[in-house]
């Protein structure tokens, strides 16, 4: 049995503790926001936050996250979070999501990024690419994503 902070409640894990942390989630917790993609940390698709951090779950077992704080998507988009919230509005604003499979983890890496960034920086598409790096959208809606990134950030300002 483990122990883990998930959205800031202590949840018990009945699981090995080489259990990567999105099957946690998703079969011990019922928690099917974080996706699973590829299995490899290729795509995305499973990114929540370790300590603020966005990490891949698909790969990080529940081991390594014993005594720190997991953030999924479900606490990101639930109105807890204030830079979630200008993701959210401006993912809908700039109509992101085409099928949404990938849209959770492009969530957590977005908002890992901008909670990065110094108040009022607006960050530069160079940037903004570099930080959703390894987020594949098989959609191809990058664009709306870059432009949703720059227009939380300019909210956030």
């Amino acid at each position: 049995m483990s122990t883990l902070n998930i959205n800031g409640q202590d949840r018990q894990v009945d699981a090995d503790p080489s259990t990567p942390i999105l099957w946690a989630l998703r079969d011990t917790l019922g928690m099917t926001g974080t996706k699973f993609g590829c299995g490899a940390a290729l795509c995305g698709a499973c990114t929540v936050h370790l300590n603020g951090q966005a990490i891949r779950s698909c790969v990080t077992p529940i081991s390594a996250a014993a005594g720190q704080k997991i953030t999924t998507i479900e606490a990101v988009t639930a109105g807890q979070d204030k830079v979630g919230q200008a993701v959210h509005a401006a993912w809908v604003k700039h109509d992101v999501a085409q099928c949404g499979y990938c849209q959770s983890g492009q969530i957590m890496s977005a908002t890992a990024f901008l909670k990065t960034l110094p108040r009022g920086k607006k960050p530069s598409e160079a940037e903004i690419d570099a930080a959703m790096a390894g987020n594949i959208c098989r959609c191809g809606t990058y664009a709306r994503i870059r432009a949703a990134v720059a227009d939380a950030a300019q909210t956030l300002a």
